[in-house]
C-alpha cells in the first residue's frame, strides 16, 4: 500500500505547485484556528481519488471532508492532510506537504508525506523503516544539548521558546506545517520540535510514523500517546530524536501546570 500512496502525494503534489500561481486557488476564509483555501479542497478530491482507485475497499478520511469524520472509525482507513501548511501554501512559503497515512488496528502502518518545494518525498512502512526519496532515515542524537529546535516562527516563540532555553537548544531551523517539522527531524535537520496549539490525528500519522521508524518519538504534549481514537483532535504535540527526551519535555511542561486536551 505505499507505492499508491507515494506516488498519490507526488501527483497531487505536482499540482499544488501548478495551481500555486491562481489566486483563485489560494484564496479562502478562515474557519476558528484555521485558513481554508480553495486548494484544500481540490487537494482533497485529487489524493482521495487516487487513493479510492488504488483501493477501492478503503475508506478515506479526510481533514476536508467534515462528514467523513463522524461515527465510528473503520477498522483500516486512509487518513489524508491534502494540504498540511496551508498559510505557507498561500503566501508563497516552501513548508507545505500534502500527506496520507494507511491506519490500522488504531495506528498507522504505512505513510508518505510530499514537500512539493523541496521534491522530498518521506515514507514509512511499521516495523520496515522510514526513508526519503528512497535513502534509508535514521536519526542522529545531538552532540551536546537538545539540539536544533525547530518550529514555524522566524525565532523561537512561546512554548518553543520557553523548550530552547530549558533544554540548552544550540541552533533553531524555522520550518512550516507540522508534518514538515517531524519529518526534518527524522532527516536529521533538526532534533526537537514542541507545540501547545490544536493538533489534529492527520496532522501527525504520516510523519509520526516516518520519525518513529527513523529512530525518532513522538508525544502527546501531556506526555500520552497518539491512539488514533475518539475525537480527532488534541492539544499539543513533542517530537524528538528519542523517547526520553519526549517524555523529559512533557514531565517539564506538567511541572509548568502544562496540560492537554
Amino acid at each position: 500500500m505505499l507505492a499508491p500512496a507515494e506516488r498519490a502525494v507526488r501527483e497531487v503534489g505536482a499540482l499544488l505547485r501548478a495551481w500555486r500561481s491562481d489566486p483563485r486557488v489560494t484564496s479562502g476564509v478562515w474557519e476558528g484556528d484555521q485558513f481554508k483555501a480553495r486548494a484544500d479542497a481540490m487537494a482533497h478530491d485529487e489524493l482521495s481519488a487516487r487513493l479510492r482507485r488504488a483501493a477501492p475497499d478503503v475508506p478515506v478520511l479526510s481533514e476536508e471532508d467534515p462528514a467523513g469524520l463522524s461515527g465510528r472509525r473503520p477498522e483500516r482507513y486512509w487518513l489524508i492532510d491534502p494540504v498540511d501548511g496551508t498559510a505557507s501554501y498561500v503566501h508563497g512559503f516552501g513548508g507545505y506537504v500534502t500527506q496520507a497515512a494507511l491506519v490500522e488496528g488504531r495506528r498507522p502502518v504505512a505513510a508518505a508525506v510530499f514537500a512539493p518545494e523541496s521534491g522530498r518525498c518521506y515514507t514509512a512502512v511499521r516495523g520496515r523503516g522510514a526513508a526519503v526519496d528512497g535513502e534509508r532515515l535514521r536519526v542522529s542524537a545531538p552532540d551536546t544539548g537538545a539540539g536544533v529546535l525547530t518550529d514555524n516562527t522566524p525565532e523561537p516563540r512561546g512554548i518553543a521558546r520557553a523548550a530552547y532555553e530549558r533544554f540548552g537548544c544550540s541552533g533553531y531551523l524555522e520550518s512550516g506545517s507540522i508534518a514538515l517539522k517531524l519529518c526534518r527531524i527524522a532527516d536529521g535537520g533538526a532534533h526537537l520540535f514542541v507545540k501547545d496549539v490544536a493538533v489534529r490525528d492527520w496532522d501527525v500519522a504520516a510523519p509520526a510514523l516516518v520519525l518513529e521508524e527513523a529512530g525518532g518519538a513522538v508525544l502527546r504534549l501531556d506526555g500520552g500517546r497518539f491512539d488514533y481514537t475518539g475525537s480527532f483532535e488534541g492539544t499539543g504535540v513533542i517530537g524528538a530524536v528519542d523517547g526520553a527526551t519526549c517524555a523529559g519535555v512533557a514531565a517539564w511542561h506538567r511541572g509548568r501546570g502544562g496540560g492537554a486536551g
